[in-house]
C-alpha cells in the first residue's frame, strides 16, 4: 500500500512537473515502468479485443420531461463510449443522462465525443467535438491508456488540464473519472501487477490535482469502484478480461452520477463522514486514489482558496439518494 504521505508528495511532483512542462518518470523509475510496459503488451496479447472497435451508438436525447434540454458530453477512453457492449441503454452516457434527466426532471441531450483507445493528449480533439453541444456539464473518463502507451504522468495531466480549464472556459462544468487501477487486471501477471497498481494510482492524485485546479471536480475511479471487482472478477469484467462488463460500467455510471447531479446545483451538499471534509489539495488528492468513489472539489476556506499547505478541497463519497430528501 502506498500511503497518503508518499502518494501526496508524488502528486505534487507530478502536478508541478506537469504545469512546469516537465515529464520525467516518478520514483517507480524507468526500469519498472519498462517492464510494466512490456507486461502490459503480452496481457494485451492475451485477451485480445472486445467485439468491436467503438461502443454503441449513443448519442440523442433521453428523459420523458417538458423543457429546454440539459447538455451532456461524454469524453475520454474506451470507458467512456462502453466498448465491449452491444445496448446502448447499459452505457455509461446513457445511464448518466438518465440519472440526471430524472433529478433534474428535465431531458437531457447526450453527446459521446470519446474513442476508443484514447490517451489524454487526444483529449484536445474531443474537445473541440464537445464544444459544437456547448454543454451544461462534461464527464471525461480516461487515464489507462496513458499508461498502456508510455506516456509521462505529468505530460498526461497536463493534456487533461488544459482540456478541463477549456471546458470549464466554455461554462461547462466538468466531472472527471480518474485513472482506475489497472492492477485489477488479471491478465497482467505478479510481480507487475502492484506496479501497475501504484503507477495508475499516482497518475490519479495527480489527475486530481490538476483537474481541481482547472475548476473541475474528480470521481476516484482506484480499482474500478470496489471490492466487487476483486471478488467477482467474472461477472465486473467483459469477456476480454480488460473491460468491465455491464454492470461493471454501470458501477462506474452511478459512482458519477452524484458529482454529475452536485455541479449543476441538483444535489445537496452531504454530511461528512469520518476522514472526509475539508482537506488540502494534495492530501485530498492522495487520499481519494486509495478511496473508490470519494469526490474531490475546491472549496474556500475564509474566502481564500489556498492555505499554509496549498490549495483547500472538500473529499466526499457520494452515494445515489443521500440528502435528496432534505433538498
Amino acid at each position: 500500500m502506498v500511503w497518503p504521505a508518499g502518494m501526496a508528495r508524488a502528486a505534487r511532483r507530478i502536478a508541478t512537473a506537469a504545469a512546469l512542462g516537465g515529464g520525467g518518470l516518478t520514483a517507480l523509475g524507468a526500469t519498472a515502468y519498462g517492464l510494466l510496459i512490456a507486461e502490459g503488451m503480452l496481457a494485451r496479447k492475451t485477451i485480445g479485443r472486445p467485439h468491436g472497435m467503438d461502443g454503441p451508438f449513443s448519442d440523442g436525447d433521453y428523459g420523458d420531461f417538458p423543457g429546454e434540454p440539459l447538455k451532456l458530453a461524454m469524453l475520454g477512453d474506451s470507458t467512456s463510449v462502453g466498448l465491449g457492449l452491444t445496448d446502448p441503454g447499459k452505457t455509461p452516457g446513457v445511464l448518466i443522462a438518465c440519472g440526471l434527466a430524472a433529478v433534474a426532471e428535465r431531458p437531457v441531450r447526450l453527446r459521446v465525443v470519446g474513442k476508443s483507445g484514447a490517451a489524454s493528449a487526444e483529449l484536445a480533439e474531443q474537445v473541440d467535438a464537445a464544444l459544437e453541444l456547448r454543454p451544461d456539464v462534461a464527464v471525461i473518463f480516461v487515464g489507462a491508456n496513458d499508461v498502456i502507451t508510455q506516456t509521462s504522468p505529468a505530460t498526461a495531466v497536463r493534456h487533461l488540464t488544459k482540456a478541463v480549464r477549456r471546458l470549464r472556459e466554455a461554462g461547462a462544468e466538468v466531472v472527471v473519472g480518474t485513472c482506475p487501477d489497472l492492477g485489477t487486471v488479471r491478465p497482467i501477471a505478479q510481480p507487475l501487477r502492484w506496479v501497475a497498481r501504484r503507477w495508475s494510482r499516482q497518475i490519479a492524485a495527480a489527475q486530481t490535482v490538476g483537474v481541481v485546479d482547472a475548476g473541475g471536480r474528480t470521481v476516484a475511479f482506484a480499482d474500478l469502484l470496489g471490492e466487487e471487482f476483486h471478488a467477482n472478477p467474472g461477472e465486473m469484467f467483459g469477456p476480454d478480461r480488460f473491460h468491465p462488463s455491464d454492470r461493471g460500467y454501470a458501477q462506474a455510471a452511478y459512482a458519477v452520477l452524484p458529482s454529475v447531479c452536485a455541479a449543476l446545483g441538483l444535489w445537496p451538499e452531504p454530511r461528512p463522514a469520518h476522514g472526509e471534509g475539508l482537506q488540502p489539495i494534495y492530501l485530498a488528492a492522495a487520499t481519494a486514489a486509495e478511496e473508490p468513489g470519494t469526490e474531490v472539489s475546491a472549496t474556500r476556506v475564509d474566502g481564500r482558496a489556498s492555505g499554509t499547505h496549498g490549495k483547500w478541497a472538500n473529499l466526499f463519497r457520494r452515494r445515489l439518494g443521500e440528502g435528496l430528501n432534505d433538498a
